[in-house]
This record gives structure tokens, sequence and C-alpha cells, in this order.
């Protein structure tokens, strides 16, 4: 089968090359949109990415150019329009799991790195300023840690935080788990937002979770409290995590995702003028540390989504298409 990949970068090329047989892979940089539709001409199967853009009229285009399947090499998928996808009869797959430690690890790292301000401090040796002023933080040990979310990636984070010592609660929507009961605390999230001095977003992107971090979430929460998001941008209202920071409300961010990331994320922009002014005023904070959508970014992750999309695929091909569907 031909498959055009999307928004492709060498790193892909170099984990689905190898496994990509009996199939062949078109790989372009650009991503997926109403414009660079066309490119999929030819092929059976897309391939895309977070970024990507799977509307309606982009979904019907791709049908119309012979298109018979869409594999996300990810685990999300709010940027495919599921029902227009089943309208036309065109499943989608994706990897709902790939690394659970690569997105939990990055997390935790968010975290140290915010607490004990080892960007500003490595900033400072670089220029010989050996003093301390400025740098101080806290024992992780003892605190309270909320977890939005208790699936894959937020229990491998919550078990490395109850490693730390903290004292975890979690907010998910699913029944809670007996065995996870036994270790942390479910709580609603009136309860949780005053209790954490840290809170991490670990949920899926829906309609009931788009800005669940908000200006009356954020009213609710500790003083200073830390904010981490490793899962999607749309989760946090970032104009209002602004003011939050502006008044001290939020004492820490710490942001691997963006709500308006996809004309930022994944390109070198060094020899630009960032055009959004909401996330040029983000990054002049020195409590908030942004990274560019690499919490997933690990050796074992490529490797396990280059796996699982192949294996998807290859089960389409087959005609296994109720073992993988979305839509179905």
């Amino acid at each position: 089968m031909l498959i055009t990949m999307f928004s492709s970068k060498p790193y892909d090329r170099l984990f689905f090359a190898p496994a990509a047989a009996p199939h062949e892979i078109l790989y372009f940089e650009p991503h997926l949109t109403e414009k660079t539709v066309g490119l999929a001409a030819g092929s059976e199967v897309v391939c895309c990415f977070v970024n990507d853009v799977l509307s309606e009229p982009v979904l019907r285009q791709l049908k119309e150019l012979g298109v018979r399947l869409v594999a996300m090499r990810c685990a999300g998928y709010n940027n495919v329009d599921l029902p227009a996808a089943k309208q036309l009869g065109l499943p989608v797959c994706r990897v709902p799991e790939y690394s659970p430690h690569a997105v939990a690890e990055h997390a935790v790292g968010l975290i140290l790195a915010l607490n004990r301000n080892i960007h500003r401090a490595h900033n400072r040796i670089r220029e010989h300023d050996y003093s301390l002023n400025g740098l101080m933080g806290f024992d992780l040990y003892g605190k309270t840690v909320g977890v939005i979310g208790a699936g894959r990636i937020g229990r491998a984070f919550i078990d490395i935080m109850l490693g730390f010592g903290c004292e975890v609660l979690v907010h998910d929507v699913d029944v809670v788990d007996p065995a996870l009961a036994s270790r942390v605390r479910y709580t609603a999230l009136a309860e949780l937002w005053p209790a954490c001095d840290i809170i991490s977003l670990h949920c899926p992107l829906t309609p009931a979770t788009h800005h669940l971090i908000d200006g009356e979430a954020l009213a609710q929460m500790k003083q200073g409290v830390m904010l981490i998001n490793t899962s999607r941008g749309g989760l946090v209202d970032t104009p209002a995590v602004i003011r939050g920071l502006k008044n001290g409300q939020v004492g820490y961010l710490g942001l691997d995702v963006y709500e308006e990331e996809a004309d930022l994320f994944f390109e070198d922009l060094s020899n630009q003028v960032v055009q959004d002014d909401v996330f040029a005023r983000l990054t002049t904070f020195p409590n908030v540390i942004v990274t560019g959508h690499q919490a997933f970014f690990t050796r074992e992750a490529l490797a396990k989504i280059a796996q699982v999309t192949l294996a998807n695929i290859n089960a389409f091909a087959a005609g296994a298409i109720h073992d993988m569907t979305l839509v179905g």
C-alpha cells in the first residue's frame, strides 16, 4: 500500500523506514490541510500527527482522492472530525499507548526544573554568576499533587510522585479503580483545586475538558500553585493563566503543549519574529518553562509509535478494520 505521511521529520523516517515493507511511504514535511491534501493523491493511507487538520472538508477530499484509511501516529485524535469520517466510511486508527513513561517523566522533569530553578541557574552559570538569590525551591516530599486523568500516563506520573513522598489527589471521569484508590485519594475538582501545591494534567481534550484550567478554576487554587500540562494545549485558557502569573496566583507553569501550537511547534523559527502575542508574552516569565511538544520524544516511544502504526495499517490491509477503527 502507498502511504502518505504528513508533518514528517527526519526522525520519523528513521523509525518507520526499516519496518515499512511491503508498504511504500512518501514523507512530506507540511501539515495536512485543505491546501496540502492533494499530496495524498494516489495513496490508500495517510499517516498524520497532532497538528494535522482532519476536518470534514479535508476528509472528504481524501476520500475523493482514493484514501481508504487515516492512520494517526499519536494517541490524541481531537484534530479529527470523527462523525465526518464515519459518515464518509473512512476508518481512523491511532496509537493509544506508546510510552506512558516518556510523557510522565517529562512532566516530572518540568516540575523539578521549575521548583529548583534549574533553567535559570544554568543561564547564570554560563555567565559566571554563581549567586543563589532567587533560586530557592521547596521539598517535594510531603507536598500535595493533583492529577487530572488517571490513564496510563497519569498512573505512571502518580507512581513517580508517590516515590517522592507526595500525597496524590486524583480526578478522573472513569469509575474509581480500587487498586489505585488504595494509594491515592479520588476527589472532585472542587476539592482538588484548593488542596494541591502542584496540579498536572493527563486527560484528553474533549468538549468537556476544553479550558478546564480557566479563570474560575485558577481562583479556587492555592496562591502560587504549580501547573503542569503535557497533555493537550486546549485544556488551558492561556490568557487566564497569564493573568494568574501576573498576580501571583500561578507560581510556576510548565507546558509541553500550547493551544495554538500548530504554527509554532516542530519548526525552526529562530530567524523569525513569533507572531503569536499570547505565546510571546508567556515566554517572558522567569517562572515559566515551555518545551515544544517533546514529552513523547524518546527512542522507546518513537519505536513503539512506528510499530503500532504499521501494525494498524497491516491489520487494515488484512481486512481487520473493526479491530482498530475509532469510527466503527
